[in-house]
């Protein structure tokens, strides 16, 4: 992603002439707990129900959903997120897609992901799950994939937007702000990093090159 603009203000830049569609473009960043932590308690307790799964086998469950949501973010953020854009109409979807974040990286109201964006892709990935799953199965699965994504949203604005004193947070923050100020093409993975090492999409050489420096 060519790197023509970035402005550190924290407010919201408009994209769009109708408030309508304006109004999508924007969220708070609490409205996906309030969304989404129902979603994820109503599919754990489904889960759980006579004739669902045992608690070793729903803990296991829950546990692989958030894998999966680890590699999904990676994935998203790679291809589908950071896709080169060849023609004005695919230069202007991109830009509503990502290259806004990218351009205007503080901007409290576009860190996490709108209702408009979220529930319709929460809704697929449900329905794709079930193909491969029974109803009390992809229940749990759905819960630890979904709490994947909240900790995603969550850790994004807070790694826009926190000063942290945690080594842990620290690190994972300056990750993030390599892959904004860096380079935009290394540093896909957001609330971890694990995919990048994978994948060797992590900045090492300026890390080991900034550790030599101190």
């Amino acid at each position: 992603m060519a790197k023509n603009y970035v402005s550190n203000s924290t407010e919201s830049s408009r994209m769009f002439k109708s408030n309508f569609l304006e109004s999508l473009s924007k969220v708070h960043f609490s409205v996906p707990l309030f969304i989404f932590i129902p979603v994820i308690v109503c599919s754990s307790w489904k889960s759980l129900q006579p004739g669902g799964l045992v608690w070793y086998d729903f803990v296991l469950t829950v546990l692989g959903g958030l894998f999966v949501w680890t590699f999904t973010e990676y994935f998203m953020h790679r291809f589908v997120f950071h896709f080169s854009p060849k023609g004005k109409l695919m230069e202007r979807i991109h830009f509503i897609f990502h290259g806004v974040h990218h351009d205007y990286p503080n901007d409290s109201k576009r860190l996490v992901m709108p209702p408009s964006v979220s529930i319709p892709l929460a809704t697929g990935f449900y329905f794709l799950f079930a193909i491969f799953m029974d109803e009390f199965r992809v229940a749990a699965f759905f819960s630890g994939f979904m709490t994947g994504y909240l900790f995603y949203d969550m850790s994004h604005y807070a790694l826009h937007h926190a000063n942290f004193k945690s080594p842990f947070w620290k690190k994972l923050k300056k990750h993030h702000m390599q892959h904004h100020y860096a380079d935009s093409e290394k540093g896909y993975g957001v609330s971890s990093d694990f995919w990048d090492k994978i994948f060797n999409t992590k900045d090492g050489k300026r890390e080991k090159a900034e550790l030599n420096q101190t």
